[in-house]
């Protein structure tokens, strides 16, 4: 072998070596820098940023609220203006959030031995074990606590206007099975066009499923919904730098409809205990089944997705939040494929918030009239609550027609009391949607920790490879 040749041989294999060690080498050459903790108040979107945002929001629309009588109803409007834009952006990208993300989930639990079928009994099973168990607890504490504070109010208290009593009459007509009949029908679209219009997101999930269940795992349809997906997430890239204006100007306009001056006690007392079982189960029972399943800190966990949940309070619509939701969970690491399906899955069924808010509401309107419910009413409370909060849409108000139903099948009249629940469930509201989106949260790392399942570079597109890079990257650089 001549010298040329060896020397050749000797070059090629230092290249080689300095190849292989060069990610070690530029790990121990580049040591990361850990950035002071003040330094992601200057990063657009950053946690801190936004819970700055939620803090001053509060802080001067409590202090106006307070100090002011009368705030024109302009001033409300118009202060609104920005969040009420940040949240139709958000609003109009869930949809096909939910399609493209559905569609590509179940393509990859189809690809899965056993892993789609354990994916879908742990979610499922986890969704519904919880909602069922903060009804019980709700109903307890409601029973034991909160119902024997409230007070019997008096005949003009009672009374109902004519044009109320038209709207009572017309929700008190919906018999429990028109609602089981609903909620059915709302499974399958007799229109698909008709459900993409109208954000009928329970019957485009389902549509969305059983598409990519059928559709051919090499159709060049995947291929498009990949590449939709990708512009998708760009989109709510931008939107979630823009997230602290949005919450702020949220937050703030919907602070000055409170007249902290007249709060009655019975309705102080439907505030209070409202937030405080809402308030147990999210910092007491989520967090201890976060913990026995997963061994990991949850408060810990649960304030690294604070945009979420402060999103989620702003906006009191767990669909619109959705797109925040699945951008925190995958920065948490989650895989993909439990993304996509348990998240969008868990925003129109795991209703956790609205499930405990049903049996004080019913408590309220009967205790107001002085009527004591007898046990088997609890026990009809807790099952229409269920079935209820299922179905239950991901919007604003929604529960208010099905609290008229459940009180109806326990004989509680509606009186002019449900025009004071009507009157605090704006605000209610925030607290409770703040609660559904948190369990979501939650779930969707109990079931990666239960399920074991792993993003595979060999079967995510090269997109998602450099998204979930990111991810990782950004979330070491707020750490």
């Amino acid at each position: 072998m001549s010298s040329t040749e060896k020397q050749q041989n000797i070059t090629a294999g230092e290249e080689a070596r300095t190849s292989t060690s060069s990610p070690t080498n530029a790990a121990h050459e580049s040591p990361e820098v850990k950035k002071p903790w003040w330094n992601s108040v200057f990063v657009a979107g950053s946690v801190t940023q936004i819970i700055i945002a939620a803090v001053l929001a509060v802080s001067i629309g409590v202090a106006v609220s307070y100090n002011v009588e009368n705030i024109p109803k302009a001033a409300t409007v118009l202060v609104g203006i920005p969040g009420r834009l940040w949240l139709r952006a958000l609003r109009a990208v869930v949809l096909p959030l939910i399609v493209t993300a559905m569609i590509l989930a179940v393509q990859r639990l189809k690809a899965m031995t056993g892993g789609g079928k354990k994916l879908a009994q742990w979610t499922i099973g986890y969704y519904v074990g919880t909602t069922l168990l903060a009804i019980v607890i709700s109903t307890i504490l409601t029973d034991l606590v909160w119902g024997r504070l409230m007070t019997v109010v008096s005949g003009s208290s009672l009374e109902v206007s004519e044009k109320d009593a038209e709207t009572y009459k017309e929700r008190e007509s919906l018999a429990i099975h028109d609602v089981v009949q609903q909620m059915f029908d709302s499974f399958i679209p007799n229109n698909v066009v008709n459900a993409l219009a109208n954000d009928s997101l329970l019957a485009v999930l389902i549509t969305a499923v059983v598409v990519g269940y059928l559709l051919d795992t090499t159709s060049s349809i995947v291929r498009v919904l990949e590449e939709i997906e990708v512009l998708i997430t760009k989109i709510i890239t931008f939107l979630i730098k823009l997230a602290p204006i949005g919450v702020f100007f949220l937050i703030l306009p919907n602070l000055f409809l409170l007249d902290m001056k007249d709060i009655g006690v019975n309705l102080g007392i439907l505030i209070g205990g409202g937030i405080a079982n809402m308030g147990i189960h999210l910092f007491i029972v989520l967090p201890i089944l976060f913990f026995a399943f997963t061994r990991q800190n949850p408060y810990a966990y649960w304030v690294k997705c604070s945009p979420a949940w402060l999103t989620a309070w702003g906006s009191a619509s767990s669909a619109a939040t959705l797109p925040v939701t699945m951008r925190c969970v995958a920065e948490r690491g989650v895989p993909y494929t439990i993304n996509k399906f348990s998240v969008p899955l868990g925003c129109l069924v795991n209703m956790d918030g609205t499930a405990i808010y049903f049996p004080l509401c019913v408590v309220f309107l009967a205790v107001t009239q002085g009527i004591k419910l007898t046990p088997a009413d609890y026990v009809i409370i807790c099952l229409l609550s269920t079935l209820a909060s299922i179905g239950t849409t991901p919007i604003p108000s929604s529960s208010l027609v099905l609290t008229v139903m459940i009180a109806s099948a326990v004989n509680v009249p509606i009186t002019g009391m449900y025009g004071v629940i009507i009157t605090i469930d704006w605000f209610l509201g925030r607290f409770r949607t703040a609660v559904n989106v948190s369990g979501d949260l939650f779930a969707a790392r109990i079931v990666e920790k239960m399920t074991g399942i792993k993003d595979d570079p060999e079967d995510m597109s090269d997109e998602e490879v450099g998204q979930v890079e990111n991810n990782v990257r950004e979330n070491t650089q707020r750490v």
